[in-house]
């Protein structure tokens, strides 16, 4: 998993509240289980005037022009600016790995559910908990600002608008410990790998019968 530290990116605001999982990654793309190549399908069926299958080429497909991620001013965007209750629906955890393959790393909203929010960190994403009236703030100044871009360092665990106003926000020491040091569950695991193989060194000495072929 690839360290978070510090971000400074566009920002695209989905303005809507109750996001749930089917929306972020239809369910007909559930099928594969690699981490990665669910960017183009990501909020599918509100980016294209279709449906999408697995396996098709996203590119030519009709575009819906009104949709936040096709207006040019917000491509490129890695800070997705959203509503309470992002995430919602089932525990599909192909719905941070399709926010990430499109280039999200970090979620604001006034709140999330829950599992979707483990999961986040889980898979690299920073998901920010703020106050309704700062995420308003925010898509004020993003929709009204062309290329409006905030600084998030998890370090300091602050946000920082481009007029210098900084924003403070929490995370949980250990989950921030772990995207700092870019720890997933096997690499926290990893990390005792000579205590796992002097175990399993001592295992074949004094059970061999355990190991046979």
């Amino acid at each position: 998993m690839e360290p978070f530290v510090k971000l400074t990116a566009i920002v695209a605001p989905m303005d809507r509240a109750n996001v749930d999982t089917d929306a972020i990654i239809p369910k007909q793309f559930l099928k594969s289980i690699q981490r990665s190549g669910f960017g183009p399908n990501l909020f599918d069926e509100w980016r294209y005037l279709d449906q999408g299958q697995p396996g098709q080429s996203c590119e030519g497909r009709p575009l819906n022009d009104t949709f936040i991620l096709n207006q040019p001013r917000y491509h490129g965007a890695g800070i997705l600016l959203a509503r309470e209750n992002f995430g919602c629906g089932s525990s599909r955890e192909h719905a941070p790995w399709a926010l990430l393959d499109y280039g999200f790393r970090v979620v604001i909203a006034p709140s999330f559910a829950d599992i979707f929010f483990n999961n986040c960190f889980k898979n690299g994403i920073l998901p920010i908990a703020l106050e309704s009236a700062v995420v308003d703030g925010f898509f004020r100044e993003t929709e009204t600002r062309e290329g409006y871009k905030l600084s998030v360092d998890l370090e300091s665990q602050t946000i920082t608008s481009p007029s210098g106003e900084v924003t403070p926000f929490k995370v949980d020491a250990f989950r921030r410990y772990c995207l700092l040091n870019g720890l997933d569950d096997i690499g926290l695991t990893l990390r005792h790998l000579p205590d796992i193989e002097r175990f399993e060194a001592e295992r074949r000495q004094s059970t061999p019968w355990a190991f046979l072929d």
